[in-house]
């Protein structure tokens, strides 16, 4: 098959649904195999995505998984192109509630994660000397705050640092790295996020939509899984450095630069 990004192999960190699953979808469209990794269900979306998709189990906090799953990778479609480091969880509370396991789950997923999968493939990208693509799935949180959300913020600016180190150390390797910065977009964690500020502020799920999530968009409008996965298209299949190290927010106008 042809396409954009065909001959390539992507990594996508936490695919089983949501964002991860949309972009693995959209690489699939343009003609790369892509490895659906995940915690869990990622052997059943991959068999739903076709054969150019394999299901590679991995938390990402897991050193040994990790390492792992990219060998698998590598054993089977013969090299990794494209990591986008997706996977990630959400954790509503006030600072003062926030318990420290709480606090460093959150920053395992989001910030050992990345370190993790990009060390990984960071690795195998200089042993193929072919270049390649490191995306990270930052948020609007990247570059602004919301009360509540306290570690999510953190590890979410963390991203943007990790992505401008990457972006210097994999330059002489032909590999770049940039950060998609999502505002709200429908998935099941936001879903989730609804009732729990409703509660936590006191205030209606509508209320929450239109006043909280949305109330500085251009529009009203949610992000798409579609805009999001577009973004991770365009970065995955730039064809210089020219726009390494650069984070791009997709959230009809919430975050303005």
């Amino acid at each position: 098959m042809s396409g954009k990004l065909s001959g390539k192999v992507a990594i996508v960190t936490g695919a089983a649904s949501g964002i991860g699953r949309a972009i693995a979808e959209r690489y699939l469209q343009e003609g790369a195999r892509v490895a659906i990794a995940d915690v869990r269900g990622a052997a059943e979306a991959a068999q739903a995505l076709g054969p150019s998709a394999l299901g590679v189990t991995m938390d990402v906090t897991d050193e040994r998984q990790v390492d792992a799953g990219v060998a698998q990778v590598v054993s089977s479609f013969g090299g990794v192109d494209v990591l986008v480091s997706n996977a990630g969880v959400q954790i509503i509370s006030p600072l003062v509630d926030l318990s420290l396991a709480d606090w460093k789950k959150m920053l395992a997923i989001h910030l050992d994660g990345a370190f993790l999968t990009t060390r990984a493939c960071l690795r195998q990208m200089a042993a193929q000397k072919r270049g390649g693509s490191i995306i990270y799935m930052g948020s609007a949180h990247s570059k602004e705050a919301s009360p509540l959300k306290a570690p999510y913020v953190t590890a979410k600016h963390g991203l943007i640092g990790l992505c401008k180190t990457v972006a210097k150390e994999g330059a002489a390797l032909g590999v770049r790295a940039n950060v998609i910065c999502p505002g709200f977009v429908r998935t099941p964690l936001v879903e989730k996020q609804i009732p729990e500020q409703a509660r936590d502020l006191g205030i209606s799920e509508a209320e929450v939509i239109k006043n909280v999530m949305l109330k500085n968009t251009v529009d009203g409008e949610f992000t798409t899984l579609q805009d999001v996965a577009e973004v991770a298209l365009f970065f995955a299949g730039f064809p210089s450095n020219a726009l390494t190290g650069q984070s791009v927010v997709v959230s009809h106008g919430w975050f303005m630069q």
